[in-house]
């Protein structure tokens, strides 16, 4: 009887685990976002990106240094490859097939998505142009002064990374911060 009731509820995560993938947001990648938010006027969120190390994250992974790090961090096979390293250094890393769309390149390492959620259903112009209808559409907007920013820069940036040194938030902040003008 445990057996059945332990199959049964397995059965019934695993439908309602696709159920949530196909009803939820899927990944569109950098070079979607990328037309609307490199002006001054979108904040420069494109060319600040570009300069900061997030966009070389998976290209980290390739080099010598990162595998073996990754060796010595217990990783079998290639660092660019492990889902433990690729966690951190790619957006929707681990995220179905389904929910990443053709635009999305794991190449682009840590990209918009990773902080602001997946865009497809908020990408559209006439969606971002209303704050709340961009957020009810799956926009993430963290917060440096509710905490959630600093919380969500340190499921990274913590002591199981096994380059971890320390994190200063306010000086990690201050290098990708892209506020947008007021107008």
């Amino acid at each position: 009887m445990r057996r059945l009731v332990t199959v049964s509820l397995a059965f019934l995560v695993s439908i309602l685990a696709g159920y949530a993938a196909a009803a939820g947001h899927a990944y569109v990648g950098v070079k979607t976002c990328t037309p609307c938010h490199k002006s001054e006027k979108q904040g420069k969120a494109q060319p600040i990106w570009q300069a900061s190390e997030h966009a070389k994250a998976f290209s980290t992974l390739k080099t010598p240094e990162a595998q073996k790090v990754a060796e010595k961090a217990g990783v079998k096979g290639a660092a660019s490859e492990a889902p433990q390293c690729l966690k951190c250094h790619v957006t929707g890393a681990g995220a179905p097939a389904a929910d990443l769309k053709p635009t999305f390149v794991k190449e682009d390492g840590v990209q918009c998505e990773t902080c602001h959620g997946p865009g497809s259903d908020y990408k559209a112009m006439s969606v971002m142009k209303d704050k709340a209808k961009a957020v009810a559409a799956g926009l993430i907007l963290p917060s440096v002064s509710d905490g959630s920013a600093e919380k969500l820069c340190k499921t990274c940036h913590n002591p199981q990374s096994p380059t971890f040194k320390s994190f200063n938030f306010k000086e990690s902040w201050q290098k990708i911060a892209h506020p947008v003008p007021k107008a």
